[in-house]
């Protein structure tokens, strides 16, 4: 950024104005610190924009995708990806209210911002208190979601240590695209049936994708 007469440079920009005035580009700059040899820290933060399809990609990003463009490196991307999860974490500290759940859309709004995005297929549940508030939710599997794989046990063991009277299922698909695969169904009715025999209503399973959701409740399927 040394080119930018100092009052543009976006460090001088976030000072003068507030960090709101500046632009995704200018932002994502700042982070990265400086660029390379041949190119600004603007103009490889303006790589790793289009190369992530915005910096709502950023969310979806790995830290071998990201060292893998030109400039950018296994520090820079650690960099990066800190930066997202600190934003993401800002939005998922425990309020002094309990949050209740009063509907897909609550679940939904509720764990987008926590859960949505990644790389990688998380699948959790949230546990709910008997007016359907949040006491907390879980991550219980990690990677490519396998109905198989997911035992009624360790889910049910989380919801009766937390004394949860209800639970949502919800996990995440990366590909941004929440329509449910039929694993994601027989996992699904495996849980609710386990459900029943244990006390506890499976209320929902809420599938995550990019800007959408897809609830097994909304759409009658539970």
């Amino acid at each position: 950024m040394r080119s930018l007469v100092p009052h543009d440079r976006p460090r001088e920009r976030l000072g003068r104005l507030g960090v709101d005035a500046l632009g995704d580009q200018e932002l994502v700059a700042i982070v990265l610190g400086h660029g390379g040899p041949r190119q600004s820290a603007l103009g490889l933060a303006e790589l790793v924009l289009a190369s992530m399809n915005g910096v709502h990609g950023l969310t979806r990003a790995s830290v071998d995708q990201l060292a893998q463009l030109a400039g950018v490196g296994r520090a820079k991307a650690a960099q990066l990806l800190a930066a997202v999860e600190l934003g993401r974490r800002t939005l998922t500290r425990a309020p002094a209210v309990r949050v209740q759940l009063g509907s897909p859309r609550d679940a939904a709004a509720y764990l987008t911002p926590r859960f949505g995005g990644g790389a990688v297929e998380r699948f959790g549940i949230v546990l709910l208190d008997t007016k359907h508030r949040v006491l907390k939710a879980a991550l219980l599997s990690v990677g490519t979601l396998d109905a198989s794989l997911v035992h009624p046990r360790e889910v049910f063991r989380e919801a009766s240590t937390a004394g949860a009277a209800a639970i949502v299922l919800f996990h995440n698909h990366p590909s941004g695209d929440p329509t449910p695969s039929r694993d994601d169904a027989t996992l699904t009715a495996r849980l609710v049936e386990a459900g029943e025999l244990m006390g506890i209503v499976v209320l929902d399973h809420v599938v995550l994708g990019e800007a959408r959701y897809f609830s097994f409740k909304e759409s009658g399927r539970l």
